[in-house]
């Protein structure tokens, strides 16, 4: 008997996981189905050959067909782009494109148009170029998202893997997105499976800004979806204060209320939809 796919609810506008499978590996397309990712998205852009490409492709195609899932294509400048947005347009399935090596607004818009002004473009940002373009990719009319490619951004120029040299590139992101009135950016994989330090990157994350993580097949989900959670106790603190704000007939006391309140309901909006109980 075979135990049928796990139903997300986990709305991508604020969805904390998302789970890279690459479209050459039938093994891990049938796999990622189980997983406890918020998002599912198919890769046929890094982790396929050039030449596995247009089979990849295929698979996706039919995949979409029955279930569910985002799709990194390849970036606007490459032959494969026309390619990639021709098979995967009007599929059932496509829940969203993420446009690798973003680095203009017109790539989203294009990206946009292409796929009928209907399918939401979330932008991987991963040159020194798109994070300073950042905020105009932002207001891209089609953009939905933006998330940060750090592996290919430290190729690009030379920076080192580690939290302090990487700070800029974030918080450049968390800025762009505030900016183009965007949900909160997304935050590149780690690579490193062990639970502290995936654990750590994902709260520095966190203290950042970033509302969310790519994630690699080996990664332990679980962990990155609380980090990227409000704890109970917040969720508790949350509700309490609402409440008393209405208690008292939502009277702001002083100028200390307003970015408290904004606070208390962030963290109320993401408990609901994290299913988190106190």
């Amino acid at each position: 008997m075979t135990t049928p796919p796990v139903t997300r609810s986990v709305p991508a506008t604020v969805a904390r996981t998302w789970l890279l499978v690459s479209a050459a590996s039938p093994g891990a397309l049938d796999e990622s189905a189980h997983s406890e990712a918020d998002q599912i998205v198919l890769d046929i852009e890094d982790a396929v050959d050039p030449t596995g490409k247009p089979a990849a492709r295929s698979a996706v195609a039919r995949r979409l067909e029955h279930h569910r899932a985002w799709v990194r294509i390849n970036d606007r400048t490459t032959t494969f782009w026309s390619d990639d947005i021709d098979q995967l347009r009007d599929l059932p399935g496509l829940a969203g494109v993420i446009l690798a090596k973003t680095e203009a607004p017109e790539q989203i818009t294009e990206t946009y148009d292409r796929l009928g002004a209907r399918t939401p473009v979330l932008a991987l940002v991963e040159s020194a170029l798109g994070i300073e373009e950042a905020p105009r990719i932002a207001r891209a009319r089609g953009a939905f998202r933006l998330a940060f490619g750090s592996g290919d951004y430290r190729r690009d120029t030379g920076t080192a893997a580690t939290d302090l040299a990487l700070a800029y590139p974030r918080s450049r992101l968390v800025t762009a997105s505030r900016i183009g009135n965007l949900p909160g950016p997304i935050d590149g994989p780690t690579v490193d499976d062990d639970p502290a330090v995936l654990h750590e990157k994902s709260r520095l994350a966190v203290s950042l800004g970033l509302t969310g993580k790519l994630c690699l097949p080996h990664n332990r989900l679980g962990i990155v979806n609380d980090a990227f959670s409000p704890t109970p106790d917040e969720t508790a603190r949350a509700r309490e204060f609402l409440a008393d704000f209405d208690a008292r007939g939502r009277v702001i006391r002083d100028g200390s209320d307003p970015p408290r309140l904004g606070h208390a309901r962030r963290i109320a909006r993401l408990a609901d939809a994290f299913g988190i109980e106190t």
